[in-house]
């Protein structure tokens, strides 16, 4: 083993779940809650001494994403639809938009989501409101 592996062999118990594509939600939320708190600290400054790992541990939850999470780009009633199915929402759990059967018209395509509904939509989920559009 050459004298870098020697190096890196040492050091890999403490660092590996930070450089670790998560396989699970619980690794996953630790990533974010990390690159959140490098954000903090690198900014947009690209010279910060932490700013390549910044960078790593965002490809890290990248990749688990893409892995993990439905593509909701594109059609508003996808992204609602995927959204209500990653977060467990039936139809009567979305206030926001109206009754049940509102609900239902706009996932069948019968009716549109108007400005208000979009707008408290994209704060329930915390997406931006273009996602509905």
């Amino acid at each position: 083993m050459n004298t870098q592996l020697k190096e890196i062999a040492k050091v890999w118990p403490n660092i590996q779940s930070v450089f670790s594509v998560p396989h699970n939600e619980k690794d996953y939320n630790n990533l974010v809650n990390l690159l959140d708190s490098l954000i903090d600290e690198v900014g947009n400054n690209e010279s910060h001494p932490l700013s390549s790992l910044m960078e790593t541990i965002g490809s890290l939850i990248e990749t688990y994403e893409s892995q993990n999470y439905p593509d909701i780009e594109g059609d508003p009633i996808n992204a609602l639809k995927a959204l209500m199915k990653e977060h467990g929402l039936k139809q009567s759990d979305l206030p926001e938009i109206g009754s049940q059967g509102v609900v239902s018209e706009i996932i069948s395509g019968k009716r549109q989501l108007n400005v208000r509904q979009l707008k408290l939509l994209s704060e329930r989920f915390k997406v931006s409101p273009v996602v509905f559009v």
